[in-house]
């Protein structure tokens, strides 16, 4: 049967923008994303500073905003940490939990991960749940066990209703920010992996969304989008410049009419 999933297409600005910037890109999104249909789905997520300007700029538009990360803690003495209530008073939608450069610059753990996830739902925000493997355990034969391992995690700590609400992005390490993307079919192997391992959680959990992320640009996302298995993308780098991610939008958009 044929993917009746909307698309959704998120941009990473990671640590990336200054107000000036931020208002140009955002309103020329904001206003190509207008235009979209309804069943593509467009978001960013924006470095904490720049949350109020987000909101300002995009609360009356198509595009939905989120953070980069959360603390897996609601208050307390945790100096510099932003808990997800926080964002969510500014009208934030998504969290990224578990991006590969928090897992390996701040070390963090597979059940850390799971804490945020469930944070970020305690607090109305949906979770980009993100899971990848290293070049190395690629060549390993061990990309099923690692990221089947990151995403139970996740599951373990979810009940069934919480599950169906996250977004999960594959994101293979080896081709983040390195001009090196996942091929399509590549990428597809692994979506419909996770995609089983969802529904085992449930019938409800199978239909989560599954983003690819890893040089998506817009010469390759039509092709990666239109596999049954991914619903969409998680963009870094393109995602700074209104172009390519207003173009990247376009092949979400392509790829749902050639269903």
């Amino acid at each position: 049967m044929a993917n009746q999933r909307a698309k959704l297409v998120v941009g990473n600005w990671k640590l990336h923008g200054r107000l000036a910037d931020n208002r140009v890109l955002l309103q020329a999104v904001s206003s190509g994303a207008d235009d979209l249909p309804d069943d593509v789905r467009v978001g960013v997520c924006v470095p904490c500073p720049y949350l109020a300007q987000a909101q300002t700029l995009l609360e009356s538009g198509r595009v939905a905003w989120g953070v980069q990360d959360i603390s897996a803690y609601t208050h307390g003495a945790y100096t510099g940490e932003v808990a997800a209530e926080m964002a969510a008073e500014f009208g934030a939608s998504f969290a990224i939990v578990g991006h590969s450069e928090r897992r390996a610059y701040h070390c963090e753990s597979a059940d850390l991960v799971a804490i945020k996830a469930e944070r970020a739902l305690e607090a109305g925000l949906t979770p980009i749940v993100c899971v990848g493997e290293t070049l190395e355990e690629r060549e390993a034969g061990k990309t099923e066990q690692i990221v089947g391992g990151q995403l139970d995690a996740v599951l373990a700590r979810l009940s069934v209703e919480s599950a169906a609400r996250i977004v999960v992005a594959y994101e293979p390490v080896w081709a983040i920010g390195t001009g090196k993307s996942a091929t399509a079919q590549q990428a597809q192997d692994v979506h419909a992996f996770l995609r089983a391992r969802l529904a085992a959680k449930g019938d409800d959990v199978a239909d989560v969304s599954l983003l690819y992320g890893g040089s998506v640009k817009p010469e390759n996302a039509e092709e990666l989008f239109s596999q049954p298995d991914i619903d969409g993308g998680l963009i870094g780098g393109a995602s700074l410049k209104d172009k390519d991610f207003l173009a990247i939008c376009g092949a979400a958009v392509a790829a749902t009419a050639a269903r």
